[in-house]
């Protein structure tokens, strides 16, 4: 897929992977919505790509909380009456909290099932038919290995994720001979903001790999331009996400000597 003058919703955008994947998009020429909560980020992201457009460049920045109807459809207008329409819809937006499940409270539970879940299966739904219409987009659903992969720790976070991934999967089988693809990328832990302190600890302590947020946003533009089904990013955590589906104990096994150092980190996390 050629990724010049496409007309690119990006959800997310002011967050870590989501200004370097903005800057590789615009390198190649898109058009963008660009979508973040933050007003003042999400616009010093804009003006920071004038630098970097193209002929064919445009950055469009929206300061909304995605988990609103009213929010979705206004998004999606502004789209319509700058663009033209849409051609691919990429749901980077995401948040997550990292504590033992009986520490978690209800309010934080129902936000992440709400930012997660709910929010980019709306907004897929609010383009959906316009896409089928004009026979052609992508939808593109940024999950995580924590959405194949169980953690301590994350439970409500890989509820989420792997809740997206199924999603993205009877999406893209429902989709089949429309013209509208799906693809599901899954990277491991990046080093962002999204995630507290005691994570980067762990990360440090050699508990989890963390990848540069400039890579990993590269590894979703070459997922996109090759039109994959599902991207897998970091080893060997991609080879963890086919072991767990085939044999799930012996992830359990492997992880099981970790579980009491993960916990301890989690508790200090309340």
């Amino acid at each position: 897929m050629n990724l010049n003058a496409q007309r690119i919703l990006l959800t997310g955008a002011a967050g870590g992977i989501g200004r370097q994947l903005s800057a590789l998009l615009v390198a190649r020429g898109a058009r963008l919505c660009l979508v973040d909560r933050d007003q003042a980020a999400v616009d010093a992201l804009a003006a920071s790509l004038q630098n970097a457009a193209t002929p064919t460049t445009q950055a469009l920045a929206l300061a909304a909380d995605i988990t609103s109807a009213e929010a979705r459809a206004a998004i999606v207008g502004r789209m319509q009456a700058t663009f033209g329409g849409i051609d691919i819809v990429v749901n980077l937006a995401g948040i997550l909290d990292f504590r033992r499940f009986q520490d978690s409270d209800a309010a934080t539970l129902q936000r992440i099932l709400q930012v997660n879940v709910e929010a980019p299966l709306q907004l897929v739904r609010a383009v959906l038919s316009q896409m089928i219409a004009q026979g052609s987009g992508r939808i593109v659903n940024i999950g995580s290995m924590f959405g194949s992969i169980g953690f301590p720790g994350f439970a409500v976070y890989s509820a989420s994720k792997f809740a997206l991934r199924g999603f993205s999967q009877a999406l893209r089988r429902e989709l089949a001979g429309t013209g509208v693809g799906v693809t599901y990328i899954s990277p491991r832990a990046v080093k962002t903001p999204l995630n507290p302190e005691v994570v980067h600890l762990m990360a440090e302590r050699g508990m989890m790999r963390m990848d540069d947020a400039h890579w990993v946003a590269a590894e979703i533009v070459r997922a996109i331009e090759k039109e994959k089904s599902e991207a897998y990013i970091g080893f060997p955590e991609k080879l963890f996400a086919r072991i767990n589906a085939i044999l799930p104990g012996v992830v359990d096994q492997g992880i099981a000597k970790q579980v009491p150092d993960i916990l301890a980190f989690a508790e200090r996390n309340r």
